[in-house]
């Protein structure tokens, strides 16, 4: 038996059956396609084609650039360098030793009173020179010569009594003699005409001093010097026990650098004063360049400072034209020995490298071939160069005229070797050579950082480092220094400097 349906079943099946059948869809009909599609593809692929064609382009543009610049650079490095050059001397060449010193007045006088008084007169004025002798100042005499007064009146009165009491000693002397007195009153008269004859001679020593005292109001200079500052004016009373003096003297003619010397150099120096040796002595200004005296060395002190390991030297100078002052500070070159016929060049020409110090020769005509096989002036470029100053003759070279050296192309061929050197010693602008050079070899001192071992050059004569070492030798003035040394590290390799460098 079948259980009974729901209100709700028999409610969907008669909604069921009183829907219709679903009617079977129709197909709807395709949407149309865009007009001009097919242009808008043609233009994309057009576009695309142009930006291809335009990156080749650039492309191939930067690579021909980078040739062109390329070739651009290896023709300025084909190019001859414009140098200066000086000739190697062979002189005689100061060794010494540069120190600081400081100027000290040879002798230094406080003028004071001597005696007490009112100061009535400063004959000099302040800055005068003045000579040893010479009246500086004038105290009140009056009280100096009234003292010598007495003095010299109490010397008459004595020499009266003094009279008298001898003669009374030569009357008891006669009475003694007659037995008249005794002996005891006959010495006491002699010995009263001795007291007499002392009193004359502590007088006469009364008016020495009154003398002397008056004289001292009258100061004097007691050396040839320069008078400084006034310190008192006149009208002033002055005192012997006074502190501060009148005037301060200095002697300036001559005058005294004291310099310090470290100790490891005393035996050097000690060994020359002990031989006898007159050691020269030259002072520089502070900055080191311009010549202000030539003096000797006086005496070194007799002690080491342990402090700071140096000793006091003191050296004497002229200084007639008054070049040096007091406490002036001065830089000292003490001149241990002239050496002679030393090759010298100027410290502008040396260069330093991986393989040690160096100098740049220059010799005229090609390099030679092992050089210009290392890349110095080597391969076509090269071979077109030659060619062409060999057809263009009398056309002006690359540069020409731009800078010191400028030339033409069919002058003379120069090059440039780096020379290995040995350096002997180093003298302010000036170096002295053991070997490397010959005197007269021309070395390049301005130019070298565009430089390499067979590079072609155009020397031009540089005067003025000659001129300037002759007067740094002299006087310390430097001599002029190119860009050297800039490319040091690879000049010995034949490998090209910095060619960026300015030249002075």
């Amino acid at each position: 038996m079948s259980a009974p349906m729901s209100s709700a079943q028999i409610s969907e099946q008669e909604t069921n059956a009183a829907l219709p059948a679903p009617k079977p869809q129709i197909s709807l009909p395709e949407p149309e396609k865009p007009k001009g599609s097919g242009f808008r593809k043609w233009i994309v692929v057009l576009v695309i084609a142009l930006a291809v064609g335009a990156a080749v382009w650039k492309i191939r543009k930067n690579s021909q650039e980078q040739v062109t610049q390329g070739q651009k650079m290896a023709a300025m490095l084909d190019r001859p360098t414009p140098v200066q050059v000086v000739a190697v001397q062979q002189k005689t060449m100061p060794i010494y030793l540069t120190e600081l010193g400081t100027v000290t007045a040879y002798n230094t006088v406080t003028i004071k009173s001597r005696v007490d008084g009112q100061l009535i007169r400063v004959n000099v004025t302040e800055g005068q020179t003045v000579h040893q002798g010479q009246l500086l100042a004038e105290i009140d005499p009056a009280p100096y010569q009234a003292a010598l007064a007495q003095a010299e009146g109490q010397l008459v009165k004595d020499q009266a009594a003094a009279a008298n009491a001898t003669a009374e000693a030569a009357r008891y002397t006669a009475l003694l003699d007659a037995g008249v007195v005794s002996k005891e009153n006959q010495q006491a008269q002699v010995s009263t005409a001795g007291q007499m004859e002392g009193s004359i001679d502590a007088d006469k020593a009364a008016i020495q001093a009154a003398k002397v005292n008056l004289a001292y109001t009258k100061i004097t200079s007691p050396i040839n010097g320069v008078v400084g500052l006034r310190q008192v004016d006149p009208g002033n009373i002055v005192h012997a026990a006074d502190t501060t003096g009148l005037l301060v003297v200095t002697q300036l003619q001559p005058i005294a650098v004291i310099f310090t010397l470290p100790e490891d150099h005393l035996q050097d120096v000690l060994k020359l004063t002990r031989n006898g040796h007159t050691l020269a002595v030259e002072a520089y200004d502070r900055s080191g360049t311009t010549h202000l005296a030539s003096g000797k060395v006086l005496t070194v002190d007799n002690q080491i400072d342990t402090t700071t390991g140096t000793v006091k030297v003191k050296a004497v100078f002229d200084n007639k034209d008054g070049a040096l002052f007091p406490n002036q500070f001065v830089n000292v070159r003490l001149i241990l020995e002239q050496r002679a016929n030393s090759l010298v060049i100027p410290a502008a020409a040396l260069q330093s490298g991986t393989q040690g110090s160096f100098v740049y020769l220059v010799h005229p005509g090609d390099p030679p071939a092992n050089l210009l096989t290392n890349g110095s002036d080597s391969g076509t470029q090269g071979r077109r160069r030659r060619a062409a100053g060999a057809t263009n003759a009398g056309a002006p070279a690359a540069g020409a005229g731009a800078g010191n050296g400028g030339g033409k192309q069919n002058q003379a061929p120069f090059w440039a070797e780096a020379r290995p050197v040995t350096v002997d010693v180093t003298e302010g602008t000036q170096v002295i050579l053991k070997d490397g050079v010959s005197v007269g070899d021309s070395v390049v001192v301005d130019g070298q950082e565009k430089l390499r071992n067979g590079s072609r050059v155009i020397p031009t004569k540089a005067t003025r480092v000659f001129a300037a070492d002759s007067i740094g030798a002299q006087t310390g003035t430097s001599a002029p220094t190119g860009n050297a040394g800039q490319a040091g590290q690879n000049q010995q390799h034949g490998q090209p400097g910095n060619a960026g460098g300015t030249r002075p």
